[in-house]
């Protein structure tokens, strides 16, 4: 039994082939066509036998007809009338008369009445000259020596009737008043012919057909069965595209089912591949961001706060006495204060993005950061004609936060929407709401000139800048912020038509790390 297990269990295997199918296919269909043939032939052969069957014993009709005439007192036409069958008849047109004539030539009987004995106004009686009976050529129905001698002189020796042509045939026959003979008259062998080549045709017709629905059966299966290989080549071509989401059918169990399954299976390994190679990209960005941002920290921010030291102690010890020159003086040296803090801002930016982030988590009122946050960009809003809000829809209940970081984002948020206004009678909102029992949803929305489409999916990425002077650190600082809070940022855009971030913050701690109560 276990010799018989392998093959047992291939079996299901080797039906399931698409191979296999195939050739059963192809098998059924050569099967189906030459048995369709056989089955026309078969039928069109016995058809033939049937109609040369019938034309034999018209012929042998013919003769038995003629040899009964001469016992008879009754003619041949009326006795054709008598037949059981009309095997003799005009509509067959292959026996076309039987004639009756004695040793001298005269016809003592015929099937046409025209040739026929008639009986005079004397009660003589005229019979008609087999001469002036328009004939075929005449040929003997049997070649017996016995019988072919000493013929009369009305029957001459001429050539055989060609196959198809009309024909005419004597057979001799002993009687009391002498040798006596029967003449069987045929006709041409054209409605047969045309008989056969009907059915020629007609077999040419049905095996057409036949090619036909085959041909369309088969087209129908190979349709079914190259499908998968039509789906396959569109979801290759989507591959090299890029788009590794994308699946084929897999609900065929032959090889092509198998083929299919690899196939999802390779594209997810690349999707696989392909998301885990753009992480190792963000590492490798954030490795080099850290690298960097602990060489600028520790090369720059020391010269940076010895000039900041410098600035002051030249304001407080070197000022001029000359008012216009203090004047500019102080300008000066606030503007040189100004460009310091904004490096020193950008080394900040560099370190919060490149280090891991350290929460302090407790529970804050959202509606209080907002606040605060309002409050930093409330006199660059003011000096611009900025008008500022802050709406609370419902009630909101507090999230779990570091305060430092949360306040970071909304500021990050307000000072880039304040920044995307040009000109007087700009607005910047806030509006906080409950997204669900636990989370919050915050919506900081400016009407400022909004995002271009193709830079929408872009602007969380480190680097990523629409701003001339801008690092492009900002909003991917804000995104991981709100990402290491176990939150979520989106952003809605319409170039000239402003710009609404969304923020989801969850009500309870969702991070590791962080230290402080849950709420």
């Amino acid at each position: 039994m276990l010799s018989n297990r392998p093959t047992f269990m291939r079996t299901p295997k080797l039906i399931n082939s698409f191979r296999a199918r195939l050739v059963l296919l192809l098998v059924v269909l050569l099967g189906l066509t030459l048995g369709v043939q056989y089955y026309v032939n078969l039928s069109s052969v016995r058809r033939n036998a049937h109609m040369l069957v019938e034309q034999e014993q018209a012929i042998m009709a013919g003769v038995a007809l003629g040899v009964s005439s001469l016992n008879s007192r009754k003619y041949l036409d009326q006795m054709r009338t008598e037949l059981r069958e009309p095997l003799i008849d005009e509509n067959t047109e292959r026996v076309r008369n039987v004639l009756v004539v004695d040793s001298d030539g005269l016809v003592q009987d015929s099937l046409v009445g025209d040739y026929s004995p008639r009986e005079n106004e004397d009660k003589t009686v005229s019979h008609v000259h087999i001469k002036d009976v328009p004939l075929p050529p005449l040929s003997p129905a049997v070649e017996l020596a016995d019988l072919n001698d000493n013929l009369p002189p009305w029957i001459k020796s001429s050539e055989l009737s060609k196959p198809g042509e009309p024909g005419a045939f004597y057979f001799p026959v002993e009687t009391t008043k002498g040798r006596w003979y029967i003449i069987v008259v045929l006709g041409s062998a054209n409605n047969l012919s045309n008989i056969l080549e009907r059915q020629a045709s007609r077999s040419a017709l049905y095996t057409l057909l036949l090619l036909l629905g085959t041909t369309l059966v088969t087209g129908l299966f190979v349709w079914r069965f190259t499908r998968p290989i039509k789906d396959l080549s569109v979801a290759a071509r989507r591959v090299a595209t890029g788009d590794f989401d994308v699946r084929v059918p897999t609900d065929r169990h032959d090889e092509m089912g198998a083929l299919a399954s690899a196939f999802n299976d390779m594209t997810a390994r690349l999707g696989r591949a392909r998301e885990l190679e753009s992480q190792l990209h963000q590492v490798e960005k954030a490795a080099v961001v850290g690298r960097l941002a602990a060489a600028i920290a520790h090369e720059i921010r020391n010269p940076l706060n010895y000039i900041n030291l410098t600035l002051d102690h030249l304001r407080s010890s070197f000022a001029p006495d000359d008012a216009s020159k203090r004047e500019t003086f102080e300008r000066l040296a606030d503007q040189l204060k100004s460009e310091v803090g904004r490096i020193n801002r950008h080394i900040t930016d560099f370190l919060k993005y490149s280090r891991p982030s350290a929460l302090e988590l407790e529970p804050l009122d959202l509606r209080v950061q907002a606040e605060d946050a309002l409050r930093v960009i409330s006199g660059q809003a003011a000096d611009s004609g900025i008008a500022t809000s802050l709406e609370e829809e419902g009630k909101v209940p507090l999230v779990v936060a570091d305060r430092d970081s949360l306040r970071s984002v909304f500021t990050n948020l307000l000072i880039n929407g304040v920044e995307s206004i040009d000109g007087e009678g700009g607005k910047v909102a806030i509006k906080l709401s409950a997204e669900s029992p636990k989370r919050a949803r915050v919506e900081i929305t400016d009407t400022g000139h909004g995002i271009a489409a193709e830079d929408i999916a872009k602007i969380f990425e480190p680097y990523y800048s629409t701003k001339e002077t801008g690092t492009g650190l900002g909003l991917a600082i804000v995104k991981k912020a709100i990402d290491d809070h176990g939150g979520s940022i989106s952003v809605s855009s319409k170039q000239g038509g402003g710009t609404t971030f969304t923020i989801i913050l969850p009500v309870t701690a969702e991070v590791e790390g962080g230290r402080g109560e849950k709420a």
